[in-house]
């Protein structure tokens, strides 16, 4: 089993729901509430979709649920089970209690079995959760037993050797040298900043780099410290570390620390090798004198820092006088990873001076046009997809100077909440959507939790496979939705704040960007999750689409415009019709 519902599985459930069971609509109203319900309706109608049917309904709810239609204790998912149980034959509701006899009670009256069993405790994969859907005839996916163990909730692993991957082209593998040189002549005192162009490879050039050469240090108990910004960008170095470790075909094993996410690490688990956290939890845990990190950063063989543009805040100030304080002065090597980004090289360095620190960047065969524009070089040379930026036309004028965060400079809640609810807005997006070609791999950022929820309730009322991945969504089932948008089985994946990093479809030909910011580089990692070029297995073009034209602060427009600009995007009105004439053109 894939883990995720098929088209043969979705439709077998929709049938036994809708024609064998009969369930009715009221119930399944209250799966995803009346206000939303009615909403939805409304929303339906404007599109000249019509009224939602019970075939319909029910669809979406199976797809929204997923494996979990019948799992959890909440009162509607219970009333569900009770429904579906009182339908059963008298003989069979009895077989099926006496296999799953309720704890302490003993019920004789089949009358009385119903309820007793929709309150009995669901474990996906257990006994009882696979006994409900073969008895009443669901597919067995619904149990739970296709759900894979999800190894990120654990804080340690072991990583064993021998895996193959795609070796380094020819600038990767010229990078790789010269961050060895670097090592091999500085060694402790090695201070570098690596700048790529966005989707060029840093990550896996770094891993493979320090890996080589932190090899023999591991076996002294000596650890390479990781730091990412945020879970996804954890979870994405531990993926290619666990690569390159197997792919090289060492001996030992690696042992790999999960220092984030709350995970706490035992002193008596520490033996050396890749720790991998957050600059927040690293911060926390200073100020708890964390003994567990007290002794990674005392035995610290080297430091990777990415997204390194975060290094010069006071949360970094604090981790270097810690590391100082249990290393020495003279630490471990150090070594930043930033994007290139199309805007001047002030930010980088800046972090180059201020770590005193080599700035590597890739040779390639003709570096004057590299250093006019290192995006277009890699746009022309296939290493990045060509982005074609359509900007919707969105309504009238909003202003959010008065919605800006303090901490972050960026919109706040507040204001994302308003568009997030803003029905004309809603129906722009949707009628967008809709004109998005059948089978493309469409990335949405929505503006809420709530907002995805919605976008994706309305693709898939209207037939179009869809999935939302938030912060609550386990790791595990995250990882299903990912994999079945990366096989083409789901055709728009909503999201709000957790894809902006840390994560790898190649084959998405569709950025939707719903939710407005004035961040560049928060705009930069949006639009970057679709610009794998055909070289790195992407694709030749990927479709931006922003729906924040309308928003301005301070009268002036959004990160769009300066990505635009940095970029050297050209903006168009039509996008099919401007891919159509590039390709006249060449």
């Amino acid at each position: 089993m894939s883990g995720f519902l098929t088209e043969n599985e979705i439709e077998q459930t929709v049938e036994s729901l809708v024609n064998v069971y009969k369930i009715d609509r009221s119930l399944l109203i209250k799966f995803i509430g009346t206000d939303k319900y009615i909403q939805m309706n409304k929303m339906l109608l404007n599109l000249n979709e019509g009224l939602m049917d019970d075939y319909q309904l029910v669809r979406m709810i199976v797809i929204e649920k997923g494996l979990f239609l019948f799992a959890g204790s909440n009162d509607i998912v219970r009333d569900l089970r009770s429904l579906l149980l009182k339908q059963l034959n008298k003989n069979i509701l009895i077989q099926l209690y006496d296999r799953n006899p309720i704890s302490n009670r003993k019920i004789q009256s089949p009358t009385h079995m119903p309820k007793a069993l929709a309150s009995k405790r669901w474990i996906m994969g257990g006994r009882w959760a696979r006994d409900f859907v073969q008895t009443l005839g669901f597919p067995l996916a619904f149990s739970g037993i296709s759900i894979p163990k999800d190894h990120s909730t654990d804080p340690i692993q072991d990583i064993e050797p021998r895996k193959s991957v795609p070796p380094l082209v020819e600038y990767q593998r010229g990078l790789k040298e010269k961050m060895l040189s670097v090592l091999n002549k500085e060694q402790e005192k090695t201070r570098c900043v690596v700048t790529l162009p966005t989707g060029g490879g840093k990550t896996r050039v770094a891993v493979e780099s320090f890996i080589d050469w932190m090899q023999p240090r591991f076996n002294e108990g000596k650890y390479l410290l990781w730091i990412a910004q945020g879970e996804e960008l954890c979870e994405q170095a531990i993926s290619c570390i666990t690569d390159m470790w197997q792919e090289r075909e060492f001996p030992e094993s690696l042992r790999v620390y999960r220092y984030f996410g709350g995970k706490t690490i035992k002193y008596e688990s520490l033996i050396g090798g890749a720790a991998i956290s957050s600059i927040q939890q690293l911060y926390s845990r200073i100020q708890s004198n964390d003994e567990s990190l007290n002794e990674i950063l005392a035995n610290c063989g080297a430091m990777i820092i990415d997204e390194a543009h975060h290094a010069t805040t006071k949360s970094y100030e604090i981790l270097f006088n810690k590391c100082k304080e249990l290393a020495g002065e003279d630490l471990f090597p150090i070594c930043g990873l930033t994007a290139t980004p199309g805007r001047s090289n002030e930010e980088t360095m800046t972090l180059v001076n201020q770590f005193e620190a080599y700035l590597i960047h890739p040779s390639l065969p003709d570096m004057r046009r590299y250093e006019l524009n290192p995006l277009l070089y890699f746009r022309e040379e296939g290493y990045l997809a060509e982005p074609i930026f359509l900007l919707h036309e969105d309504g009238e004028e909003i202003e959010v100077a008065d919605y800006i965060d303090n901490e972050d400079a960026d919109l706040n809640q507040e204001i994302l909440t308003i568009l997030a609810n803003d029905e004309r807005r809603n129906y722009q997006i949707i009628e967008y959507m809709r004109s998005i070609p059948l089978g493309s791999s469409s990335l949405v950022y929505a503006c809420t939790v709530a907002h995805a929820e919605f976008l994706a309730m309305m693709m898939n009322s209207i037939g179009r496979n869809s999935s939302v991945i938030s912060a609550d969504t386990p790791r595990s089932i995250r990882r299903m939705h990912i994999a079945a948008f990366k096989r083409g089985e789901i055709e728009f994946l909503f999201n709000y704040g957790v894809l902006t990093t840390g994560f790898d479809a190649p084959k998405t030909d569709h950025i939707l960007i719903c939710r407005p910011t004035s961040s560049i580089i928060l705009y930069e990692q949006m639009v970057g999750r679709g610009l794998r070029g055909e070289r790195f297995g992407g694709t030749e073009y990927c479709k931006v689409i922003d729906f924040s034209k309308n928003i301005k602060r301070h009268g002036e427009p959004l990160a769009y415009a300066r990505f635009i600009k940095e970029w050297q995007i050209r903006e168009v009105s039509s996008i099919d019709q401007s891919i159509i004439k590039n390709k006249q053109l060449n």
